[in-house]
């Protein structure tokens, strides 16, 4: 098309649209009769159609509906609708309607074409939305379109709020210099190009792309409007009106084609928003948008957003901290934002907040941390941040995704920052994380500062270093504990501490008394400082509304702080306790302790049970009752060991004696009544317990009695004493501390049942707990366990048919006190007791053969070893054989074949339940035994033949074919020692290997320094024989060394440290192997013999027959050494009982 033909084709554009505007003009005046027709008295013509140019007099379309209906909530007319300028009152000259609006077709243009080809094309919606329009037609409908002084008002303040942004810098140019100028000048209404309102999206605030016309008569840009609907809107934004299709018309084609005409007439104007105008950072879409004045629609809560000012500003300083390269211009747009959050408090919406925490955004605020020196703007950085991060997780994610980040907030708090720690405490470190800050001395400040000295957040500064400072209390350093305890308790930090507790946050009461749970464990001597000044009732009102687990530091609280060093001040706590709060403590406690952890458990009985004991006990307590019963539950539990643990802890804290650090004084009053009075006075004055005054220590002493007595009544005499057999499993536990706090426990109650009336009792407690208290009195190193247990005897002692019991233990107790009588006086007392005045010379040492098995199918058995109820054999042909020893017959329930040549040694780590197997096959084997059937697990090649080999947990040692001694460490490096030395028996006692030799020399060597110390020289052959060291063995400080008795000596025994010898044994015997156990010497002898002698003295004892005229070459006792197993050559296994 020519250029010519264009212009007469836009010529001929617009006499058809003014004759349209005409016709439209005719009409209204026409309806505007029909409707003051009310009486319908007059008949009224339709009016012809007008295809000629007429003078255009009187009301426009827009005035007559306007003054027609006088409704001021009519809706928008369609965006496409053809509308008129009302010419300005008193003006010379009409002025000239926008290029847009509808112009009359020239007459001579009408004449000479065809009606049909003016014909516009159908609509099908045009006829219902021209409907809808006129049916919601009112006043306001020219309110949409701003009169030409209200557009100046605008275009000037548009023009004067562009100024000033360009003044103070507000955004970094997104496009180049001559775009971003016009669009933005255009866009905002400042020039002559200014776009009809009617071409703008009311919701993008540009020009139309792809309009769309919804049924209520609205046009809306495809793409924005889309956006509405797709979260979840079904209405239309401007009018409210329920849309009854969520499907998207067609485009509004003619509209799109006046907006092109508009464009082609004014070529420098504005375009509609497409992908390609400006380059916007994926992040920040939807975030950055151009800076417009769209239309005002006082219904819709869009338009609303986009025209208010704030919001405006809002979108100009974040782009101006994302964007800025000049620091002073992002701290400015830091306030801006901050000043923006303070105005809108909690009121703050969706999409500023959706704006905020863009990731752009917050990189932008930690770039703040990491450059600006300014404390004003770094706080409301922080304040920022912590309040976005309190709101949207994402951001705390975005944050932590950077270490960084993280390490930059860190530095600032312990700076003076202190507000920084809200941050800190969102960003959730670890515990170990939080110890590595080392900001423990800047927790303590903030908690020492009054709220009013710190800006107010999302959450209190002093709330976040409350609940970080006790995670990191909850770190496994115990260093670090005890020096932030030593902190707090040394300070006036723990009377802000103990003021939290009546905090409105449970947050922070929580924290406090966790706190404070860690200050009374760590550094007891706190308690009387927290108990004189702590307020309970709030403590007692959150038990209420938290969770378990913070109700069960609620009860660490309470039980700790009932451990005063006197016991009235105690009683007068749990009588707080039980009265105070507004909720009933007992049935609180009642009913989390049936639905609490079983290591929790414990503790919330021990506390249940006090409260019931402050009355005086009644035949039927269910509170009482319940709290026992959890407590023997838990403590029968063995498959939570800390809940066993907790509950014999619990048990003999019940006592209710403590010292001033709040430890349980249960074992220190035992030893003063078995008759060690001097550890219990060095106690007393180290805890100052003696400096109590008479009267007042009188009156303790009385309360601490009455309490100890209800105390062990109700636990000895529940369920006729079921505690006892709770007790009896627990001392056999392998874990030490369980078996410890059972016998202390256990050794309580048994001598309180010789204070009490008899309860009926004392025979259950005999048959659960005799024997061990006998067993611990046999095997105990420590005298006061000895004196502990002895302590225990004596109640059954005193009992007749508990002296009948013990007449099967005789020999045992008796010589046990023999042992014990210079040290104790209660050994005296009970030993002419059991003797009627004198000491017995019956026999204290018989031993009863229990079984024998004849193994001679697999060779000589080379080694022996004992494991809990199981033994292990080695043989000569490669078999490692597994036993049951349980009754008088050995039962054989394994037997393997790994290794191919002899299994020389078998050596056992108790604490790792492993197996190690030792062979001339070169290599050396790890088992499993912890199971009923063992498996192995590793297999080590040692490159050489393997002669008794003992290990370590890292090392093994082993006698190699030549001469020396092998060190082989797990790892696969192997070192020689001593090469000048053939070895013939080994042993390794805590880093030391000691060394028996062929020359019949005795070595010790450091395996930590590689020295090297002989304790006995060796000797030349005599007539052409060698004299070995046959069998050696360390324990308890001492060597024992077997070999010929050529130099009249066959037992030497020798001292660890200065490598003198003590004593010797002399024996015909030529001996083979030995065991040593606390009280014996076993010595196996070729003739098939087994000597037995008396540690102590070095007397010979009895002599144990095998049957056979064999060699006894291996041997080896059970833990508990009351069993003996040995092994002969002709491959026989026997056992015997210490009787």
């Amino acid at each position: 098309m020519s250029g010519d033909q264009a212009s007469e084709l836009k010529e001929l554009e617009r006499n058809y649209e003014e004759v349209i505007d005409e016709n439209c003009r005719v009409f209204a005046k026409y309806f505007k009769e029909v409707l003051e027709n009310s009486e319908e008295n007059k008949l009224i013509n339709p009016p012809s159609m007008v295809f000629n140019e007429i003078e255009r007099k009187g009301e426009s379309p827009i005035e007559f509906f306007s003054s027609s209906t006088g409704s001021s909530k009519s809706k928008q007319p369609p965006a496409f609708f053809p509308q008129r300028v009302p010419p300005k009152t008193g003006s010379s000259k009409s002025k000239q309607p926008p290029a847009c609006f509808p112009q009359r077709v020239s007459p001579y243009i009408l004449k000479t074409q065809n009606p049909t080809a003016l014909t516009t094309p159908s609509n099908p919606d045009s006829d219902s939305e021209l409907d809808s329009s006129l049916d919601d037609s009112s006043a306001n409908y020219s309110s949409s379109f701003e009169s030409e002084p209200e557009t100046k008002e605008t275009n000037r303040k548009s023009a004067l709020f562009e100024a000033r942004k360009n003044i103070e810098g507000k955004q970094k140019q997104l496009v180049s210099t001559h775009s971003s100028q016009s669009s933005d000048y255009l866009m905002a209404g400042g020039g002559k190009h200014t776009p009809p309102k009617d071409f703008v999206c009311p919701i993008t605030g540009h020009l139309f792309d792809d309009p769309v016309t919804l049924e209520t008569g609205q046009t809306y840009e495809r793409r924005a409007i889309q956006e509405w609907l797709d979260r979840g809107n079904s209405i239309c934004p401007i009018t409210t009106h329920q849309l009854q299709n969520s499907h998207l018309p067609k485009t509004n084609h003619v509209l799109k084609r006046l907006i092109a005409s508009w464009q082609e007439q004014n070529p420098g104007s504005a375009t509609p928003c497409q992908s390609g105008d400006q380059h916007v950072e994926p992040e920040l879409e939807g975030l950055i948008k151009p800076e417009i004045v769209p239309l005002t629609f006082p219904n819709s809560v869009i338009n609303q957003a986009a025209v208010d000012r704030t919001t405006t500003e809002l979108r100009h300083a974040i782009r101006k901290l994302c964007m800025s390269e000049v620091l002073k211009d992002s701290e400015i747009a830091v306030l801006q934002i901050e000043q923006f959050w303070q105005e809108m408090g909690m009121d703050l919406d969706l999409d500023a907040q959706t704006m905020l925490s863009k990731p752009p955004v917050i990189n932008g605020f930690v770039d703040i941390l990491l450059n600006s020196m300014d404390p004003q703007v770094l706080k409301s950085t922080v304040f920022l941040l912590s309040g976005l991060g309190s709101r949207d997780r994402a951001v705390i994610q975005t944050l932590a995704q950077v270490d960084s980040n993280v390490e930059c907030i860190v530095p600032l708090f312990k700076k003076g920052l202190f507000e920084a720690v809200v941050l800190i405490y969102l960003l959730r470190p670890s515990t170990p994380r939080l110890v590595e800050m080392d900001m423990v001395e800047s927790l303590l400040t903030v908690i020492n500062k009054k709220d009013e000295e710190m800006i107010k957040m999302c959450l209190k500064p002093k709330t976040a270093s409350m609940i970080l400072l006790q995670q990191i209390l909850h770190c496994n350093e115990e260093s670090i504990i005890s020096s932030i305890v030593g902190s707090i308790a040394s300070s006036k930090e723990i009377e802000t501490i103990i003021g939290s507790l009546e905090s409105e946050l449970a947050e922070e009461r929580i924290a406090a008394i966790g706190i404070l749970v860690k200050c009374m464990q760590e550094e007891g001597k706190c308690r009387n400082a927290i108990a004189d000044k702590v307020e309970l009732t709030p403590v007692l009102d959150s038990f209420i509304n938290v969770s378990d687990g913070d109700r069960f530091v609620i009860v660490q609280f309470f039980s700790e702080l009932i451990k005063l060093k006197r016991r009235k001040l105690n009683e007068q706590i749990l009588q707080i306790i039980k009265d105070g709060g507004s909720f009933s403590t007992m049935h609180s406690l009642l009913v989390y302790l049936q639905t609490a952890p079983p290591d929790q458990c414990p503790a919330v009985a021990g506390l249940l049970l006090q409260l019931d004991l402050l009355a005086e006990p009644r035949k039927m307590s269910i509170y009482r009752e319940e709290a026992v019963d959890a407590i023997i539950s838990c403590l029968r539990n063995s498959e939570s060991p800390a809940a066993q643990i907790a509950a014999a802890e619990t048990i003999v804290a019940l006592q209710g004696r403590f010292t001033a650090s709040g430890k349980p004084l249960t074992r220190p009053f035992l030893l003063k009544h078995a008759g060690l009075e001097k550890s219990y006075k060095l106690l007393m004055r180290k805890e100052q317990l003696s400096n109590i005054s008479g009267e007042l220590k009188d009156e303790e002493e009385k309360a601490a009695d009455a309490w100890e007595r209800k105390m062990a009544f109700v636990l000895a005499s529940h369920e006729f004493g079921l505690l006892f057999e709770a007790f009896s499993e627990g001392i056999k536990s392998r874990h030490a501390e369980l078996s410890s706090a059972c016998f202390v426990a256990a050794t309580w109650l048994i001598y309180m049942l010789g204070v009490l009336p008899d309860m009926g009792i004392r025979g259950a407690a005999r048959v659960c707990l005799l024997k061990h208290f006998i067993s611990i009195f046999k095997s105990a190193k420590d005298i006061e366990d000895k004196s502990l247990s002895l302590l225990a005897l004596k109640s059954f002692v005193q009992d007749p048919e508990g002296l009948q019991d013990l007449s099967s233990y005789m020999k045992d107790i008796l010589k046990g006190l023999r042992e014990l009588k210079r040290s104790s006086p209660l050994a005296i007392e009970i030993l002419k007791v059991l003797c009627e005045g004198q000491e017995s010379s019956a026999d204290l040492w018989n031993h009863k053969e229990l079984l024998q098995v004849d193994a001679s199918e697999n060779g000589e058995v080379l080694s022996i070893a004992c494991f809990k109820d199981k033994i292990f054999s080695g043989h000569s042909d490669g078999t490692i054989k597994v036993w049951n020893g349980r009754g008088n017959i050995l039962h054989l329930i394994q037997e393997i074949r790994e290794h191919t040549k002899a299994v020389t040694s078998l050596s056992i780590l108790q604490s790792g339940e492993r197996l190690y197997s030792g062979s001339l096959d070169k290599t050396a084997r790890v088992w499993s035994i912890g199971d009923e059937v063992i498996h192995c697990i590793q297999v080590h090649d040692m490159k050489d033949q393997v002669h008794n080999l003992v290990v370590a947990n890292s090392i093994s040692c082993f006698i190699p074919q030549g001469a020396g001694v092998k060190v082989h460490f797990w790892n696969g490096q192997s070192k020689v020692l001593s090469p000048n030395k053939y070895m013939k028996c080994l042993a390794l006692v805590h880093g030391r290997l000691y060394c028996g030799c062929h020359d019949s020399s005795i070595q010790e060597l450091d395996l930590a320094s590689g020295t090297l110390s002989t304790i006995q020289s060796g000797t030349r052959k005599l007539l052409g024989k060698a004299n070995p060291v046959q069998a050696l063995q360390v324990h308890d400080g001492l060597i024992y060394s077997a070999s010929s008795s050529l130099d009249g000596a066959t037992v030497k025994v020798w001292n660890c440290s200065n490598y003198s010898m003590i004593g010797s044994i002399t024996t015909t015997s030529e001996v083979r192997s030995m065991a040593i156990s606390s009280e014996l010497i076993y010595l196996g002898c070729k003739g098939g013999t087994v000597e037995v002698w008396d540690q102590k003295k070095h007397t010979k004892i009895e002599t144990l027959q095998t049957g056979t005229n064999c060699k006894v070459i291996s041997m080896a006792l059970d833990a508990n050494e009351e069993v003996l197993v040995i092994g002969t050559s002709d491959g026989r296994i026997q056992a015997w009982e210490l009787n």
